[in-house]
């Protein structure tokens, strides 16, 4: 049995799963009773540690790098993603050289409390941008800005994903479908990475002769994007606006995935079906989501294993070159991942 179908069972994260195979001391009792009550159902027994994934011969230096969750708190088993990733990419690259330590803070106006005591060489910045302050404490400290930046201006380095060409592919996408009316449909507005997809499909969509309808949910200022709850009731609002406009939409772009499961059941309640009524296509494939949305719509994938992999290269490169000057920018393109060519859920 594979970690995710063990992670689907027991309702926890597959970096949680691992974590109560190797440090079962860092994950919460429930999680952890829930996990081996699945391990046990199955017979499922961990290989031993000799045997397991990853490098087998003598450790090579490891470089200390912190992962600072900006207004994230550390008891939101969502935040685990990104370790999961980076375990994989251990798992394949006998050249890892990294000790990853997640980081948080509950707003962007302070430091983490065990920034000191974990002696980082390097920081990667998620979630909300910090206070000017908080970067100015850090300036000896080398730091790379992780996934959508909250503002342009942010003065150091990035990597992020290409949301301009995430918009576009979804334009494209409906276009040779052969829809002529199409709307985006998105909760969070504000938040940078949906605006800039938003006007990306809105620009192309245009360009390519489309009518396009944007149906947007409140905005919500001063999130943080780390602690995203989708609003049911929102859904409903945006199914029902959705409908009402004219001509009707029959192509829809959702730039963000997390609303998606209850809002196309606002749809079903509505008497719509994919594929007679309406084709979807999501701005990010979340393999979580997708298998458990009652279709299987297209999606676009960010690509978020690469992403991890050029940020941890790119905060590795300026430790080893503290004194470059300029700021670097890494935008990772999506791919297109159309329905049918998606491995199904791994069955229990």
């Amino acid at each position: 049995m594979l970690l995710t179908e063990l992670a689907r069972k027991a309702r926890v994260s597959p970096a949680t799963v691992s974590r109560a195979i190797n440090q079962p001391h860092r994950v919460a009792p429930e999680s952890l009773a829930r996990i081996r009550a699945v391990m046990k159902e199955h017979n499922y027994v961990p290989a031993p540690v000799n045997r397991r994934p990853g490098p087998k011969s003598r450790k090579p230096e490891q470089r200390r790098i912190g992962v600072w969750f900006v207004g994230g708190r550390a008891t939101n088993p969502n935040l685990s993603w990104f370790e999961h990733q980076l375990m994989q990419i251990q798992s394949q690259e006998e050249s890892d050289r990294t000790d990853v330590r997640l980081l948080f803070s509950n707003t962007a106006n302070e430091l983490p409390r065990n920034l000191g005591q974990e002696r980082v060489e390097g920081l990667i910045i998620q979630g909300m941008e910090p206070a000017p302050e908080c970067l100015a404490k850090l300036r000896e400290t080398p730091h790379v800005w992780f996934m959508t930046r909250r503002s342009a201006s942010y003065p150091g380095d990035y990597v992020e994903p290409n949301n301009e060409e995430n918009g576009e592919l979804a334009a494209e996408y409906l276009h040779q479908r052969g829809h002529k009316s199409v709307a985006v449909v998105a909760v969070d507005p504000e938040y940078s990475a949906i605006v800039t997809r938003n006007q990306a499909f809105t620009r192309r969509a245009t360009e390519l002769g489309l009518t396009v309808h944007p149906v947007l949910g409140r905005s919500n200022p001063g999130v943080s994007y780390l602690e995203i709850a989708p609003l049911h009731s929102e859904s409903n609002q945006l199914a029902r606006r959705l409908l009402e406009r004219t001509p009707r939409a029959t192509g829809i772009y959702l730039p963000a995935d997390h609303f998606c499961g209850s809002f196309f059941r606002a749809l079903r309640e509505a008497g719509q079906q994919p594929g007679r009524d309406y084709d979807a296509i999501l701005g990010n494939y979340n393999e979580v989501i997708y298998h458990n949305l009652d279709h299987s719509p297209a999606a676009i994938d960010i690509n978020l294993t690469t992403l991890v992999r050029r940020v941890i290269d790119q905060v590795l490169w300026r430790i080893q070159n503290p004194g470059a000057p300029g700021r670097v920018g890494i935008k990772v393109s999506p791919r297109l991942v159309l329905p049918g060519t998606v491995p199904p859920a791994h069955p229990f």
